[in-house]
């Protein structure tokens, strides 16, 4: 009895076809390449604001020494004139804006405008125009701000003061800075499905005891 002999496929143009990979890695490739986009977008964009914060942060801080070492007996002035040490602060802030090249918006010393009642020792400006490109917001200094001596809240944006109930009242220099910027990782993680409530605006506020 004569044997039987299967056909050899192995090496056929079909069996070929079925184990070559090269489609296979081109799918994985197009499914994981979205994924791929929102974690490199994601680590620039979040690293981005981070460096941004810091910025602002050094900036609010370092305006609110200077004007917190300013004699104090220029505020309130008449509200036509801007204090000295509101001058400074103001200084102290576009230079630092300036040579870490974030855009002020325009902002100058001209636009500081002086609250009225409570908020009488605190000025503040107001861009136009820049978001939602990236750039300065807003920008308040208040020379007079109180806050408790213990258990203080960190500032508000607005740099409002904090009054003690049976405390003893320190009063400082109060600087706040708001910064506009456009996240690109909100767009790209839609290419997911997904999406995001990221803040458009990164504020930073500082506090310095007022040394006169």
């Amino acid at each position: 009895m004569g044997r039987f002999h299967l056909p050899r496929v192995r090496n056929s143009p079909a069996m070929r076809a079925w184990h070559d990979q090269r489609a296979a890695q081109l799918v994985e490739f197009a499914v994981s390449l979205p994924l791929l986009v929102v974690f490199v977008v994601g680590i620039f964009d979040f690293s981005g604001a981070f460096t941004i914060k810091q910025k602002l942060t050094n900036a609010a801080r370092d305006a609110a020494r200077v004007a917190a070492a300013d004699p104090a007996n220029d505020v309130p002035p008449p509200s036509a004139a801007i204090p000295a040490s509101i001058a400074d602060a103001f200084q102290a802030v576009d230079n630092s804006l300036i040579a870490n090249q974030l855009n002020d918006c325009g902002i100058t010393q001209g636009n500081l405008s002086q609250g009225s009642g409570n908020g009488a020792m605190t000025w503040s400006a107001s861009a136009a125009g820049c978001p939602p490109t990236a750039g300065l917001i807003s920008i308040t200094i208040n020379r007079g701000y109180v806050f408790p001596q213990t258990a203080a809240q960190n500032p508000s944006v607005n740099c409002t003061s904090q009054f003690p109930v049976g405390q003893t009242a320190e009063i400082g220099t109060c600087v706040s800075l708001q910064y506009s910027y456009p996240w690109r990782f909100g767009r790209v993680a839609s290419l997911l499905g997904a999406t995001t409530g990221l803040p458009g605006t990164i504020t930073a506020t500082a506090v310095a005891m007022n040394e006169n």
